[in-house]
């Protein structure tokens, strides 16, 4: 079914050839990751194209959040965290398996021909705490249709992740207000 989605004329007329997935990853110790992605949601709304976000390891309300109602039924974002954040240590049970439900929901949501970009928010987070498995993660990208974009964003993407990628943005932090003392803002950072 996905290759007969491919071979469809898509928004605006697009063909085929203009709608080639890649797969993308923005990384770093940086701010910037999940606005990146964000706004190239942003954009592929613009042009018609339906958007599926899944957030691994956030569980609270962000402004994305009630941005994506606005843009519905072009962008559809799902949570796969809850309220309380991992702050080094061991994951507990339910972080767990919040994080295997979500990679499930993306897979699908990957998989189908419901959307045509699929970012997977800070999965590379996920990755690196161990909540998921990264052959799991590996086999997804690997059997990725070829019309939908996959992104990927989160500080330490390991290599078997970043040399799948097709583009790799790394996002360095020179400067962040935190270290003035400037708490996370609404509207800026959530």
């Amino acid at each position: 079914m996905a290759a007969s989605h491919a071979d469809e004329a898509g928004p605006e007329g697009t063909s085929a050839r203009e709608r080639l997935g890649l797969v993308q990853v923005y990384t770093g110790n940086g701010k910037g990751k999940t606005t990146a992605a964000l706004g190239l949601a942003l954009r592929a709304c613009g042009h018609g194209l339906r958007v599926y976000v899944g957030q691994f390891l956030k569980g609270t309300t962000y402004g994305e959040l009630a941005g994506a109602e606005r843009l519905a039924p072009l962008v559809t974002i799902e949570q796969y965290g809850l309220p309380k954040r991992i702050h080094g240590g061991e994951p507990s049970p339910e972080q767990r398996a919040a994080a295997r439900d979500g990679l499930a929901k993306a897979k699908e949501a990957l998989g189908g021909s419901r959307y045509d970009i699929v970012i997977l928010d800070e999965l590379a987070v996920a990755l690196d705490y161990g909540l998921v498995s990264e052959a799991e993660v590996l086999v997804a990208i690997d059997e990725k249709p070829p019309h939908v974009e996959l992104v990927i964003t989160g500080r330490h993407a390991p290599a078997s992740i970043l040399d799948r990628a097709d583009l790799v943005s790394e996002v360095r932090e020179v400067r962040h207000p935190f270290s003035k003392g400037i708490g996370a803002r609404r509207g800026i950072e959530f």
